[in-house]
């Protein structure tokens, strides 16, 4: 079955083998290192139809290296994934997906957190020139533009933040709430036209700041947006042990009944993260949770959940 998988951070592993500063001092090949969770071969085992890949800076780098930061990434998506590997297709603009071609893979870039362009909008501009089509405001801390999850003060969007949300809306890019405080959400959910939360599970389940709580699910529902379930352990059960894609299958469970059913996605975090469900180690492994998922629902449902759910809810073309 096709897999549409909203978020993976193989740009930042990419970056970091580079300089010299992960693995060694040998850069990592796209196409079949083993270090990648979401290498192009490990992508075609899958059967992934669409891969998002995430531009993403650590929040301790000095803000006078972010944007050279952001834009090595997007130069290792050029060359190292679109580049080296012609099956590998970049979706410009939404319609690009309708016209993937058999053993094609759809490559989608997005930016995950403001730090990158801090409050100059001529650069944020340029990402969009440059291919982005969805950015979340923050990472766990906060920016210029909102809290994240993980600042204690908890506070909402800033004007500047709400001017991004504008600016997205004009370009039909998505604002993407997974690493938003929960204020900073409801913002979002009040003025986005085109919310998502790309890799986050339900609060319900498992009580991490990072999840979305029932109501904040609901508003998503509502507003014809995504919420993408991720497999980061420690999202799906508290403490992260003994987690078995079935816990995982929880949290589908538990959005479809509040309502989602047909704004449930997959966000895996391949390649942010470090300790795996057994049998999904690796993106080569996604059918192990397609496999899983129609022990639970009907074969329409998991289609939704696999790929169809997205294509139905991306942004619109506006006439």
């Amino acid at each position: 079955m096709k897999i549409i998988d909203t978020h993976c951070d193989a740009l930042l592993k990419l970056q970091l083998a580079k300089r010299g500063t992960f693995y060694g001092k040998e850069p990592l090949n796209f196409t079949n290192s083993d270090q990648l969770d979401t290498n192009f071969q490990r992508l075609q085992a899958g059967g992934v139809y669409v891969q998002f890949f995430a531009i993403f800076l650590y929040p301790d780098l000095p803000d006078n290296e972010k944007w050279q930061h952001a834009l090595e990434q997007v130069d290792l998506f050029y060359t190292e994934i679109l580049g080296k590997n012609p099956s590998m297709n970049h979706i410009k603009k939404w319609e690009d997906i309708d016209s993937l071609k058999e053993g094609e893979i759809g490559a989608v870039l997005t930016l995950e957190g403001a730090d990158a362009f801090g409050n100059d909008l001529m650069k944020l501009r340029q990402l969009y020139r440059l291919g982005v089509l969805s950015i979340g405001l923050t990472w766990n801390n906060a920016n210029l533009c909102a809290d994240g999850a993980g600042e204690p003060r908890g506070g909402g969007l800033t004007l500047l933040g709400k001017e991004v949300v504008r600016l997205n809306n004009e370009h039909r890019i998505f604002t993407d709430v997974s690493h938003l405080s929960v204020k900073g959400s409801w913002d979002v959910m009040e003025l986005a036209d085109y919310p998502i939360a790309s890799h986050s599970n339900a609060r319900a389940l498992c009580d991490h700041p990072r999840n979305l709580n029932d109501d904040q699910a609901k508003a998503m529902f509502a507003k014809n947006g995504m919420i993408d379930v991720v497999f980061c352990l420690p999202f799906i059960k508290e403490g992260g042990k003994d987690v078995g894609i079935a816990d995982l299958v929880k949290h589908i469970d538990h959005f479809s009944n509040l309502g989602g059913v047909k704004h449930i996605g997959i966000g895996s975090d391949f390649d942010g993260i470090d300790a795996y469900m057994k049998n999904l180690n690796n993106a080569s492994e996604f059918q192990n949770l397609i496999n899983e998922l129609q022990k639970h629902f009907s074969e329409s449902e998991v289609e939704g959940f696999a790929y169809r759910n997205f294509l139905e809810h991306r942004p619109a073309a506006r006439r």
